[in-house]
Order: structure tokens, then sequence, then C-alpha cells
């Protein structure tokens, strides 16, 4: 069984939640630290505070390796190659995949110059320089890669958090450091890791993606199943949303979704990530494609005499990881000239019925007001992206606020299971749950709904 590490921060991000929880008086948030330390065998850099850890291997072309929320590592790290590092000349070609976060140029290929081969190159895995930029309100850290010659583009990353939230930002720099233009798309490649909790050597099925369709989608059916095959038993569509449950085969699904959005969950132990991007209306997508979800595994091929068979089941040869990846729009990008992409992470906790993401959550069931005995009974689940307290916002028939309600105190680290009764006019025809973090900010709302009757209602 794989036991999940612990350090005081996580310790007192859990004393945290407790206390929001019993609406207790919540403990001030430690201070974020950086560190360094030994992670699987590299040296490696430690950024915390009361809700995460993030663990980076700048050696290894500037790579995340891991993110830690409430004892949950969420990336994949791949066994093979724990504590070793292979240049890009001792590569020679190979791509050698250590796991973690990272970004990556597109398109991909080799069909000229404008194509990236997908190779170990300097911006895979050259040495990246490591650079601690603030360590006070917010800790954030540099990571600057050497620049590529096949591509033209250096690579910078930084990336931090603050004391009062998991929320993590990123902020990736593409330069031209060539003479001539230069046209790429950035990739934001996350691998998740997909072995099962409780048994290694197998997958855990109950691994779920998801992203909203485009309702104008280019594509014929709202997604291109790009690689593997095109009825793919992990792919479904459910309200609007394109859902991946992952199957220990090879394929790559593209997504044009104009949401901004996808949200990866552990349906096992709860445990969601969800990753922002803003989406950029009539711009250049490599493929059309903002949103990619690649499943590693084993391909179906053929033998000699045409019979299809599935190709190495090899574990060290074809781990258990998915990657999410986020596309920037194509960057036109003239001598010296950079582009920014920035990105957000949201761990949380949810099951696998994922309805929404809004600005303060993830949706598990939406909500439902229902007018019962002269009150208000209210519910639905939820997943949320700060700490604080819930609010419920109460309107009347033309729309005008009859007032606030406090709800409950919620934290990240809990999942949301809202059944509540509170008091309502007899006007209140409309319900909003929003989200006040412990700035006293409103981080929007969870849900909206009008009020109906249930059958004793008067």
């Amino acid at each position: 069984m794989k036991v999940y590490g612990f350090s005081v921060a996580l310790v007192l991000g859990a004393m945290i939640a407790i206390a929001n929880a019993q609406g207790s008086t919540p403990v001030s948030p430690s201070p974020c630290q950086i560190r360094p330390t030994v992670f699987d065998g590299w040296q490696a850099q430690e950024v915390t505070n009361d809700w995460v850890r993030l663990t980076f291997v700048p050696q290894l072309g500037g790579r995340l390796m891991q993110v830690t929320f409430n004892g949950h590592p969420y990336l994949f790290v791949n066994p093979k190659y724990k504590g070793k590092y292979i240049s890009p000349a001792e590569a020679a070609g190979r791509w050698i995949n250590y796991g973690g976060d990272k970004i990556w140029p597109l398109p991909e290929g080799n069909d000229d110059e404008q194509h990236w081969t997908g190779a170990s190159t300097e911006l895979d895995d050259g040495s990246y320089a490591f650079t601690i930029v603030s360590q006070k309100d917010r800790c954030a850290v540099r990571l600057e890669g050497p620049p590529d010659p096949p591509t033209g583009l250096q690579y910078t990353r930084e990336i931090s958090i603050g004391n009062d939230s998991p929320e993590i930002s990123f902020h990736a720099i593409t330069r031209n450091f060539t003479g001539h233009t230069i046209s790429w798309s950035v990739q934001s490649v996350s691998q998740y890791d997909l072995s099962n909790p409780k048994d290694a050597s197998q997958y855990n099925h109950d691994f779920w993606a998801f992203t909203p369709l485009n309702p104008h989608s280019s594509y014929l059916i709202g997604y291109h199943p790009r690689d593997g095959l095109a009825n793919d038993p992990s792919y479904s569509v459910k309200d609007d949303l394109f859902r991946l449950n992952w199957r220990y085969l090879e394929s790559e699904v593209w997504i044009d979704s104009t949401a901004g959005w996808l949200a990866v969950i552990d349906g096992s132990y709860q445990y969601a990530m969800v990753e922002k991007h803003q989406y950029t209306e009539g711009a250049s997508y490599p493929g059309k494609a903002s949103v990619i979800f690649y499943k590693n595994g084993p391909t179906v091929e053929l033998d000699a005499q045409g019979v299809p068979y599935l190709s190495s089941k090899n574990l060290e040869e074809t781990p258990y990881y998915m990657e999410a990846e986020l596309n920037s729009p194509m960057a036109v990008l003239s001598p010296g000239e950079t582009y920014s992409m920035d990105t957000s992470w949201f761990p949380a906790r949810m099951g696998r019925d994922l309805h929404t993401v809004t600005d303060a959550g993830l949706v598990g069931q939406p909500l439902v007001v229902t007018r019962s005995s002269g009150n208000l009974d209210v519910s639905g689940s939820f997943g949320v992206f700060f700490p604080g307290e819930l609010e419920a916002y109460l309107y009347g028939e033309s729309g005008v606020e009859r007032g606030h309600v406090p709800i409950q105190s919620v934290s990240p680290q809990n999942e949301v299971e809202l059944h509540q009764v509170i008091a309502g006019a007899k006007d209140v025809v409309r319900v909003s749950i929003h989200l006040i973090d412990t700035h006293h900010v409103d981080r929007g709302a969870l849900g909206e709904a009008f009020v109906t009757r249930d059958n004793g209602g008067h």
C-alpha cells in the first residue's frame, strides 16, 4: 500500500481544516518556505505552505517533479530513472521521461524546423538555473533553461504559492534567442500518477479527467481522437463535459474547449486537481486544440499475418500515467521577443461525479434550494479552492438582494456536503452560495438556484 508522506506544514494545514470545519477561530497560516532537499536521489528544492509541497529538480529540465496536497501526491515519477540524470548528448535523440510537470513546444513532429521532435533536448532535459524570487507573502521561484538551438527557444518558468491557500501560480516565458522569426505554441504538460494506490502493479480504475466541450467545436463529435482507438471506451460525454475514465491503452485526444479549465480526479481517494488557463477567442491553436489528454499504455498493432495484438505491457517500458496538457495559441516571435503563458492549479477534494468548475471551486451535486415550513433547505456537494466561509445570498422576485446568511466554514482539504436549513423570507425566490475567503474576499459562487417547494411546503 502506498503511504503518503507528511510534513509539519501539512500537519498544520490539517489543523486549519479541522478548526475551520468545527467553526472555531481559524489557525493563522504559517509563512511559506523554500529550502533545498533530496528527492528520490536527486538534489531538489522544496517550496511549501500549510497546504501544499512543491518539489523541483532543476537539473531535469527544470521539472516540478511532485505536488503533494494534504499528504496526497499527484504526479508520476518514473521509477526507471529515479536518482539518475541522462544529458541530452547522452540521450542521443531518445526521449528520457522522468515524469513530473514541464512545458513543451507545439506542434510536434519531424516534418520541418517548425515541428518539435520530442527528443530530450535542452528544453526538456537541460540543467535549469534555480533562483528564489520572493519569500515573503508569496514564495516564488524561477527556473531558467539554456537556449535550445533546434527550436530557437529559451524557457523560463516562475512558480509561486501564497500563505493562505493551496493555489499554485505558473508564469511561463518563451524567448526567441535567434536572429530570425519563429512560431510556436507553449504547452503545459503534467504527468499524473495512474498506479493503483493500494497495489502499484495495477492501475487506478477510478481516475477521471474532464473538460467542457466547445458548443461550436471544429471537431465532428466535439473532440478529436488523434491517436489510438477512435471509439476508445475511456471516452464519454455527459452534461456537455468530455469525460475520460482512464484505461491502460495508449491514446491521445484533442479538445477545442473554450472554458479555460481541465480537471483530473482520483475517485478512489476523492482528490482533484483543476488546471486553469486563459482561452483566447479567435486565436490560432495548434490543430485547434486548447486541451489534450494523453494516456500511456500498450497500443493495438498487427502482426505479420495481420492479426491484432497489444504491444508491450511491461511496466518499466509502459508505466501507468496520463498527461494533462494545456496549450497556448501559436505565438509568432521576432528576434529577442518573448511570449508569456499563465496557468493556475487548484488542488481540492471531489469525487468522480463532477458537474462543473467555478472560480470558487468544483461542483459535484449542483445546488438545490427547497422551501419547507417557512425555511429554506439548501443542499449540494462541492470542493473549494480557498479556506473561508460559505454565505447564502438571497434574492427577491425583482432580483433585489434580501441579505446574506452565513452557512458554514470550509477548507480545500475537505469536500463540502451541504445540507443546511436557513431562514428565508417568503419573497426570497433565488439563492446563490458564495465562498468568502479568510481575507473577506468574495471568491465567487459555487452555485445558484431558484427556490422550489417540497410537497409539504406552505
